[in-house]
């Protein structure tokens, strides 16, 4: 046994910050952390690895207006709303990413409450989830969605 290797522990954790702009011009932004489901973890570790199932990459985000909080067990949003195409972004030698998606004007209007990150247009593997206070979207809004993700 070599006792000359160095235990690592690998954790990963994100944050979801929402823009809305108003038709006004005014801007309200949420920010909160989030949670990564059991099926996200689930996700990560089949794409490092899986010889039989290599899911899609992550390719979405969706709004919705659930209230019912996150839970590890979540598979999907509660009340999804709209899902749009994300941009991923990873510098190299760092350990974040982002995802972000743009919702314009009549897209996902509504009370939003939710969102998360997933890898399908439509159904798909569930990243993570959060659940925040209300972002009143107006057919004239525009709202733009980034997850931060962190791992040490």
């Amino acid at each position: 046994m070599n006792d000359n290797i160095t235990k690592q522990t690998l954790t990963m954790h994100g944050t979801m910050q929402a823009k809305l702009s108003k038709a006004d011009g005014s801007v309200e932004v949420r920010k909160k952390g989030n949670l990564i489901v059991d099926v996200g973890f689930d996700l990560i570790i089949n794409a490092i690895g899986a010889t039989s199932f290599r899911p899609d990459i992550i390719s979405h985000i969706a709004t919705g207006t659930g209230t019912v909080a996150a839970s590890a067990g979540d598979t999907a949003l509660n009340t999804e709303l709209n899902r749009q195409a994300a941009t991923f972004a990873h510098t190299a030698s760092t350990k974040v990413f982002t995802m972000t998606a743009s919702f314009a004007a009549g897209v996902s209007t509504g009370a939003i409450t939710e969102a998360g990150v997933l890898n399908a247009a439509t159904t798909g593997i569930l990243l993570d989830r959060v659940v925040f206070p209300v972002i009143n979207k107006g057919s004239d809004d525009s709202l733009d969605i980034t997850f931060t993700f962190t791992l040490s």
